[in-house]
């Protein structure tokens, strides 16, 4: 089911590939910072988590975006209202099935990842990018 009011799309090959890149990147990226990587993809019917992490005592929960262009704001600003709120649905599915992880705290980031195709990529990482 897509957002309201829009058709339904699917991701071309080609735009899987940029994004499955896009999250590698951001998954290396964290884990280079000194997080760990604990699930990533994680899709159930109500929403869909990039990368699930652990930042010492915090369990981050990382959207994953990357844009062609900034035209229409850039990548962090897709991650409009609709779009938060099927990450806080899928969020809260995860604490309910992984009683371990319900006990911390929740942190919700934004990665952005730019020129993806290229040997040195841009990330930039938006800790705290909205609150439940």
């Amino acid at each position: 089911m897509g957002k309201p009011g829009t058709a339904h799309r699917t991701a071309s090959p080609d735009r899987q590939h940029i994004g499955a890149t896009a999250e590698r990147i951001a998954a290396e990226f964290l884990e280079k910072q000194g997080l760990q990587i604990l699930l990533r993809n994680y899709r159930r019917r109500l929403g869909e988590l990039d990368i699930v992490a652990r930042d010492g005592d915090v369990l981050v929960i990382a959207e994953v975006r990357t844009r062609s262009s900034e035209t229409y704001g850039g990548a962090a600003a897709s991650v409009d209202g609709w779009k938060r709120r099927r990450i806080v649905r899928a969020a809260q599915q995860l604490l309910q099935e992984r009683k371990a992880l319900a006990r911390m705290r929740v942190r919700f980031d934004v990665i952005v990842v730019t020129e993806v195709g290229s040997v040195a990529p841009g990330v930039q990482w938006m800790k705290h990018a909205f609150e439940t």
